[in-house]
């Protein structure tokens, strides 16, 4: 005969093994727990956790070092600039740049993430009434760059264009593009481009084309 104490021992393993397998692998150390909920991404407050919104303040005039830090210290913090006068500058030193425009008009109301982009010359040219845009990337047909620099000419073409340039004026070389402006160009513009080599001749900014 099977005594009660063998009986009781045989019941409460069942017991036991009916508990383990109702626990399923997410009861204890659940993954579930960690995943964000549609609620994890509002903030403490309940909010959704949105930019903060404020107005921009005016920069135009103000060097252009000067005009970032004070964008920073007012929250804005993606800053962008580009070259005024369209020759495709790069404002390597900012101190050295004043600013011209912004692309967000003064006292305008907007989220603090906006990037904010100056227009800039050097400090010792005059900002155009206007800013002057690069020449638009060229689609099969030569564009006219009489008058651009030549560094904004060639970055206008395809990368694989043979691309010569000569002084007009003189012998000298040119070295540094975004500083000569475009005199003759062939192709001419309008002309069809199929691959062929491209010419300028180019003067320095503030001379004259002969």
């Amino acid at each position: 005969m099977v005594s009660r104490t063998v009986i009781g021992a045989a019941i409460g393993a069942l017991v036991i093994v009916g508990t383990t397998s109702a626990c399923g692998p997410d009861d204890a150390g659940s993954s579930k727990s960690t995943t964000p909920t549609a609620g994890a991404a509002k903030t403490a407050g309940g909010k959704d956790d949105k930019a903060e919104s404020k107005a921009v303040p005016s920069f135009i005039g103000m060097g252009l070092q000067s005009a970032q830090d004070s964008a920073q210290s007012s929250g804005f913090h993606s800053l962008s600039s580009h070259d005024s006068l369209g020759r495709d500058r790069m404002q390597a030193f900012d101190r050295n740049w004043k600013v011209c425009s912004q692309n967000v008009a003064a006292g305008k109301a907007v989220p603090v993430d906006t990037e904010l982009d100056f227009g800039a010359v050097k400090l010792d040219e005059t900002c155009p009434a206007k800013d002057r845009t690069a020449p638009a990337k060229a689609d099969g047909t030569m564009p006219d760059f009489a008058g651009q620099s030549v560094k904004a000419a060639r970055a206008a073409l395809d990368n694989g264009t043979s691309i010569s340039v000569k002084d007009a004026a003189e012998d000298r070389f040119v070295l540094v593009e975004s500083n000569w402006q475009v005199c003759t160009q062939k192709p001419a513009a309008g002309a069809k481009l199929n691959g062929q080599p491209v010419e300028f001749t180019a003067v320095k900014f503030g001379e004259s084309c002969p």
